[in-house]
């Protein structure tokens, strides 16, 4: 907690996260970006849109001067004497009721547009997030400042809508000043120039305050990560057991409660110096408009204006004060909203490291030579220490290599290099004597299946998990449900109220969690699922016993015959079965054989197997 105490500050105080007044306009740079992707999303409610608020601007000042109209038609009835002609009054006082409908009516399209082009919008940028993570390295993942970026993005799918109808409203209100404006002008210009000192110091203030609300959010992304971590584990099903048995509910309230007090302190002295300034500009706007109030008045005091041109010109004057500050608070509000904007589009800005070939290869059908590791070694971002180095072997097409060695000897990253998850920092991989790199990304991912030992356990329906081993053919029930049958899964299925259309986990409504083991028949399933030349499991039966990791090793043969295969376990019942087991330390190959070449070589190898073949005796 210190270390993200001392982060925290040093971030706030962090000049670069302060955005002044010019990197505030500069922000609006996204805005054609932004209403490119609103257009994409629907042509047609854009321009219904627009078109609606271009005549809703004409409005006020119709609605004014039919009022004035009025007004001056009472007057001049009432100092009639003798018998009154109201036809014209009544024809002004309909047109200002047709009026008054009319904007209803228009103001409620607008809305209905805005929220359903919102939610549309809202959902193609989920989607296009989505699919741009998907391109992205599996090492920016596992990099904290890549999950701030990310995580920023993210929050701009939905909360940058309203940006749509703030920047339409703008553009509406502009046009509604153009028409008020004409009749202040001819009346007297100076009007304009009292409207301007009373709006601007309050702009200048929501500008200033605005980009102290960024500087702040901003800095406080991996806080608010962290805020949200806490208030998933301190409430999950997934978490319950260990918070019960290890008591932990104090310690994560207490950890919660320092993180967002610390954040409600420094927005809080934040909001009240934004509250204070505020009302004090404010108090500056609202003075420049009586003056100018008082001055009308005069004017139609000494007869120099009628009373219609009085309640004309008032109107627009306070609705042109309203209007202007709106646009300048609102414009302060567009500029915070298009920094954040900008969060959106620098993630999906973000390229991938490993990117293929201009001239890919196509995966060799089928393999012939097999996968040769030369001097490989790789480093994780922002780490000293090599993860795996120095590797140099050949995997033979159609061999079943098992990868043995202790915690962290660095197993799974050598499938995930093989599976081009990660690109070597050091050395190259070749497959059939061409460096991997030169191959298709996309047809080699095709080629490989990976069932990872921390696997995920998707709370969709059982069907679907299984699909996910080869989502392409998820409409193919007898393919999924040959693939339950291979890797037991079907036995576990058929138990399930909804047999294959049963929601796995306990996230949704009606959902059944289950047992490590059956989950890990599901998962196995999925590799059933693909029809890859090289298969990758990790730890593929940790969690079944005895009896049922005996009888999927008799079915994996069949799944495995004619492939390739890598093994990762640290049962040795089970690398028994590959035809070569290789051994690991620190990141490097320390033994290299059969299972009988290793055991006559008396190494270290043979002292695991020894010690865990005593553990049976």
């Amino acid at each position: 907690m210190k270390e993200a105490k001392k982060g925290t500050r040093s971030a706030i105080q962090n000049p670069n996260d302060k955005k002044s007044f010019k990197e505030q306009v500069g922000a609006l740079k996204n805005l054609p970006k932004f209403f490119r992707l609103i257009w994409h999303t629907s042509k047609s409610m854009t321009i219904g849109n627009m078109l609606l608020r271009l005549v809703k601007s004409a409005i006020p000042l119709a609605m004014l001067y039919v009022g004035k109209l009025i007004i001056d038609e009472v007057i001049r009835q009432y100092g009639l004497n003798g018998e009154r002609e109201l036809t014209y009054l009544w024809e002004l006082v309909a047109l200002e009721l047709g009026l008054a409908v009319l904007s209803d009516l228009i103001n409620r399209g607008i809305t209905l547009l805005d929220s359903l082009l919102g939610d549309l919008f809202s959902n193609k940028t989920s989607v296009t997030l989505i699919e741009h993570a998907a391109t992205l390295d599996l090492a920016q993942f596992e990099d904290a400042t890549f999950y701030d970026k990310l995580e920023r993005a993210r929050r701009q799918t939905v909360t940058r809508v309203v940006l749509m109808s703030q920047v339409l409203s703008q553009v509406q209100d502009m046009v509604t000043i153009a028409f008020l404006a004409v009749g202040l002008i001819a009346f007297n210009p100076w009007l304009i120039v009292i409207l301007l000192i009373a709006v601007i110091p309050s702009f200048l203030g929501e500008s200033h305050f605005n980009e102290r609300t960024y500087s702040l959010s901003r800095s406080w992304t991996p806080e608010r990560r962290e805020l949200d971590y806490l208030r998933y584990i301190g409430a999950s099903d997934e978490t319950a057991k260990e918070i019960k048995t290890f008591n932990l509910s104090g310690f994560l309230a207490d950890r919660f409660r320092a993180l967002s007090d610390r954040y409600y302190n420094l927005n809080k002295n934040l909001i009240v110096r934004r509250a204070v300034w505020g009302s004090i500009l404010s108090g500056i706007g609202t003075l420049a408009y009586y003056g100018a109030y008082v001055f009308i008045l005069f004017r139609a005091v000494s007869g120099a204006i009628s009373i219609g041109d009085l309640t004309f010109l008032a109107g627009s004057f306070n609705n042109m004060r309203g209007l202007l500050q709106g646009i300048m608070t609102r414009f302060s509000q567009i500029a915070e909203s298009a920094l954040y904007l900008q969060d959106l589009f620098d993630f999906l800005e973000l390229k991938p490291n490993i990117t293929p070939p201009v001239n890919p290869h196509l995966i060799p059908r089928p393999i012939q030579k097999g996968f040769t590791f030369e001097n490989v070694g790789f480093k994780y971002h922002n780490s000293e220490r090599w993860a795996v180095r120095h590797l140099s072997f050949h995997l033979q097409a159609g061999e079943k290599l098992a990868l043995v060695g202790e915690n962290g000897a660095g197993k799974t990253t050598l499938v995930k290099l093989l599976a081009r998850l990660y690109e070597p920092t050091e050395g190259r991989i070749l497959l059939d004597g061409k460096d991997l790199r030169d191959y298709d990304l996309n047809d080699l991912r095709h080629q490989v299946g990976i069932i990872f030992q921390d696997f995920v356990r998707f709370q969709m329906s059982a069907s679907d998990n299984i699909a996910i081993g080869q989502i392409s053919n998820i409409l193919d029930k007898d393919r999924i449900q040959t693939s339950a049958h291979k890797s037991l899964a079907d036995q576990v299925i058929q138990k399930l109220p909804d047999k294959y259309e049963q929601v796995l986990g306990k996230r949704f409504n009606k959902g059944v969690e289950l047992s490590g083991g059956e989950w890990q028949k599901v998962a196995l399933a999925r590799a059933y699922m693909r029809d890859a030349q090289l298969l990758i499991l990790d730890e593929p039966t940790s969690a079944l016993d005895a009896r049922a990791e005996h009888e999927v090793f008799l079915r994996f043969s069949e799944l495995i015959a004619g492939k390739t295969a890598v093994l990762i376990s640290h049962r040795f019942s089970t690398v028994r079965m590959a035809d070569r087991i290789l051994f690991l330390e620190n990141g490097q190959l320390k033994e290299l054989g059969s299972h009988e070449e290793l055991l006559a070589q008396n190494g270290k190898y043979a002292e695991l197997f020894t010690l865990q073949a005593k553990g049976y005796l």
